[in-house]
């Protein structure tokens, strides 16, 4: 995969670093049995595959189209809304194709969402941990941290798929 462009402006830097994240989660789908995603591979946590995919699908939508927007929770979150512990628990339930369509259906309601801002210092329809909205910027730069830090997860797991 190649690096973002080297001296592009802010808002492309930032929009390139997010979708190299968004694409290497979508790879680490590639050639993997439903069993495989939904199994606990790591001892130390109940985390999956597939429950970390879920998990972004459900922060991206959180993230640009609730909170951003301020729209309603598009399916399968409008039932669930804000529990965060339903995406790790149900993954187990769906297929790799499943995750995969959850995960690139909120990735581009998300790119929608943020391409409907020209200003990245645009505050959120919707405040923040119970304070104050935030703006585009910190939740770009916040999905960002969250997406590397489970593609890191994502590959101590594969790893282990890989050995087996």
């Amino acid at each position: 995969m190649d690096h973002p462009h080297l001296h592009p402006p802010e808002r492309e830097t930032l929009e390139q670093f997010l979708d190299q994240h968004r694409e290497m989660t979508v790879a680490a789908l590639d050639g993997l049995g439903d069993e495989q995603a939904a199994a606990r591979l790591l001892p130390a946590t109940a985390m999956t595959i597939g429950g970390i995919v879920k998990h972004l699908a459900h922060m991206e939508d959180l993230w640009f189209t609730r909170t951003l927007l301020g729209a309603a929770w598009p399916p399968p979150w409008e039932a669930v809304r804000d529990d965060e512990t339903w995406a790790w628990a149900s993954a187990r339930d769906d297929s790799v194709a499943e995750l995969r369509a959850l995960y690139r259906a909120a990735c581009e309601r998300s790119r929608a969402a943020v391409a409907s801002f020209g200003d990245r210092d645009v505050r959120a329809a919707l405040p923040s941990f119970g304070k104050v909205p935030v703006s585009l910027r910190w939740m770009i730069v916040q999905m960002i941290r969250e997406t590397a830090q489970h593609r890191g997860h994502l590959d101590l797991m594969l790893d282990v798929v890989r050995r087996a």
